[in-house]
């Protein structure tokens, strides 16, 4: 299996399954590219694991994983970072026997929305069929690991990343700043700081669970106070390296920045987002249509992006599917432990995608700005004195 490893000079590489085989099963990162002298605890990652733990509300898998972190590799023994490869591994302690069986009992039939017929084309009969191994959800768990550790190093850079629920099944969040956004930063489990809309949505969530069904909804990941100057005009775009960041996550199915696809019914006098000097002198603009990136390039706004995420694929009502054994269409009606709506967990992987992806431009851009000796006031512009 290739390309388990996402970034350039801040890269991870993740491994591990949903179940796996063995006492010792789990998901593991190893975090390249980590500067030493950096006092990254397992408490400060493990407060990130917490936001997509399943088992701890009405909204999410009833699946028991407590998510606790353990780091191996990469700290000295007077608790900071070396500058070698961060190593943190996160065991499965709620792979029961019945578990195993359940999914044992249809493994060679392909759950509709799931990526099993895919797997079979291209690993065969030794697919991983057991809790959809590296297709689980629970395969971010080492992404959100290892996208702790780049906001632990966006921190001391003044960055924040916060993603929310803007939409689930047509009830949308009203428009709110940042400050609003971080004032109600999961304070319910849907994590809609619109704590009106929040209640109508876990409403129909619960609405729809009891249909045996599952939901679907937006999920908005803003990054606030980030300089300008990240990202490459062609190839990699800041927004390429981002969607490409976000879009890997296996429930991702449509991507916006800005405006998004607002822009096609736009005059390019409503789009265009008009420039102005704020009262330190600083270039700001009045919109922010573009999301932060103009021609691949920060320009300073808020990065904003929108994410469609798909209903869980999991469902109690039968479907017709495929025997790839028999090569017969069968009847398949699944159960398994699921979330009614994957929304109150999923924002903290996409943080952590959008996290690493920055991280690792943020790098490129400091490379490039010590080789490139700019005229200062160019630098000024950037924040880099």
């Amino acid at each position: 299996m290739l390309g388990n490893t996402f970034g350039r000079l801040f890269r991870i590489t993740t491994c591990g399954e949903s179940y796996g085989k063995g006492k010792g099963s789990g998901l593991a990162v190893i975090v390249d590219g980590v500067p030493p002298g950096l006092k990254i605890t397992r408490e400060y990652i493990q407060k990130e694991l917490d936001k997509r733990r399943p088992g701890v509300g009405k909204l999410n898998s009833p699946r028991k994983e407590t998510d606790q972190c353990e780091i191996f590799a990469g700290i000295g023994q007077d608790g900071l970072t070396t500058g070698a490869p961060l190593g943190i591994i996160v065991y499965n302690v709620d792979t029961k026997k019945i578990h195993v069986e359940q999914y044992r009992s249809y493994k060679d039939i392909f759950r509709p929305g799931h990526a099993t017929y895919s797997f079979f084309l291209k690993y065969g009969e030794y697919q991983d069929w057991c809790g959809a191994g590296r297709a689980s959800g629970r395969e971010t768990v080492a992404r959100v690991a290892g996208g702790a550790v780049a906001k632990f190093i966006l921190e001391r850079e003044g960055i924040e990343i916060l993603a929310y629920t803007k939409e689930c099944m047509g009830i949308r969040c009203r428009e709110m700043t940042f400050e609003e956004i971080k004032k109600n930063y999961r304070k319910n489990e849907i994590n809609c700081p619109d704590l009106e809309a929040a209640k109508k949505m876990e409403e129909k969530v619960l609405e729809i669970k009891q249909q045996g069904d599952t939901a679907g909804g937006i999920i908005e990941v803003i990054a606030h106070n980030v300089p300008p100057g990240l990202g490459e005009p062609v190839f990699d775009k800041m927004s390429a390296l981002i969607a490409h960041a976000l879009c890997s996550i296996g429930a991702v199915k449509g991507i916006e920045f800005g405006a998004g696809f607002r822009v096609a019914n736009m005059k390019g006098s409503e789009n265009n987002d008009q420039p102005y000097i704020d009262n330190n002198g600083k270039i700001r603009f009045k919109t922010n249509n573009a999301g932060g990136i103009l021609g691949g390039i920060t320009n300073g706004e808020d990065i904003v992006v929108r994410l469609a995420i798909k209903p869980t694929p999991t469902i109690s009502i039968e479907q017709t599917s495929i025997n790839m054994r028999t090569m017969k269409e069968e009847k398949l009606k699944p159960i398994t432990r699921r979330d009614p709506t994957l929304l109150g967990r999923i924002y903290a992987v996409a943080e952590a995608m959008m996290a690493i992806a920055i991280v690792d431009a943020l790098y490129m851009a400091r490379a490039y700005d010590a080789l490139a000796k700019l005229d200062s006031k160019w630098m000024k512009l950037k924040g880099v004195y």
